[in-house]
């Protein structure tokens, strides 16, 4: 099934993922994301044509408003948000467990917990964030494989902005939609694991280009890969010249202190 994408430019085209979903939605991304995109592409297979392209502008326009209505609640709290995403079983999970365990006493650190079902990942966290807000997307969302700016909304209701400093929001694990959707967060980063390969910036150039930071988890088991690092840089940089890198092991704690401080900086 194609769906539509506002890539760079701020323009709108269809074609196809290269994974399987059967509900139909829009698709956005980047925080500078227009409302008024001029339509390129053969929309021609779409028998809705014209009204289906007028609803997805609507769909794109909602998202971006109400990223913006979580950015100024973030502001107003005086809290950093940062959406982090990956593909499953990259070990995103466990790197947040260690930055909490790392900014216990430091910082005040809430985690918007995303995930299709199951509330697995948001129980491993509690008791080392300071407030956990779990939102499953099958929940009354759809069951979609990404959070939005609304679903991040309705989260946003069950922590306490107030005595926060940061908001950890752990997207759902998956290469295409969670890039396409800006939740308001200040700042985006990516978990990449080694072994995944080093063809995925290329494979996935959405996910890649669009984020602040890529931190390339499971280094410790680079001995026993033939995962060539070098190659999936030089793809990396194809697409994202200016992404910050960390090279990390959240299993063994390796490159954590570089990735709390990237937390630290300023957004640009």
């Amino acid at each position: 099934m194609g769906r539509f994408h506002r890539h760079d430019g701020e323009h709108e085209h269809s074609h196809d993922h290269d994974h399987d979903h059967d509900h139909e939605h829009g698709h956005g991304h980047g925080p500078d994301s227009g409302h008024g995109a001029e339509l390129v592409g053969d929309h021609s297979g779409y028998a809705t044509g014209t009204e289906r392209i007028e609803i997805l502008e609507r769909v794109f326009a909602e998202n971006d408003h109400a990223a913006a209505h979580n950015r100024a609640h973030f502001d107003a709290a005086g809290v950093r948000a940062v959406n982090i995403m990956s593909s499953p079983g990259s070990g995103k999970t466990t790197l947040i467990a260690q930055t909490l365990q790392a900014l216990k006493g430091k910082l005040r650190v809430g985690v918007i917990e995303g995930d299709i079902a199951t509330a697995i990942d948001a129980d491993r966290l509690r008791g080392l964030a300071a407030q956990v807000s779990l939102l499953n997307t099958e929940a009354g969302f759809g069951g979609e494989c990404h959070l939005d700016a609304p679903m991040v909304a309705h989260a946003i209701h069950g922590l306490d902005l107030g005595s926060l400093d940061l908001v950890l929001i752990e997207n759902v694990g998956n290469l295409v939609c969670p890039a396409e959707f800006d939740v308001g967060a200040h700042r985006r980063a990516m978990v990449a694991s080694v072994t995944e390969g080093e063809d995925k910036p290329l494979k996935y150039p959405v996910m890649f280009r669009v984020v602040d930071a890529v931190v390339v988890n499971k280094i410790d088991l680079l001995p026993h890969l033939d995962f060539d690092l070098g190659l999936f840089l030089a793809n990396l940089r194809t697409v994202n010249p200016a992404a910050k890198v960390i090279l990390a092991s959240a299993k063994t704690g390796e490159g954590v202190q570089e990735w709390l401080g990237w937390l630290s900086e300023p957004a640009e």
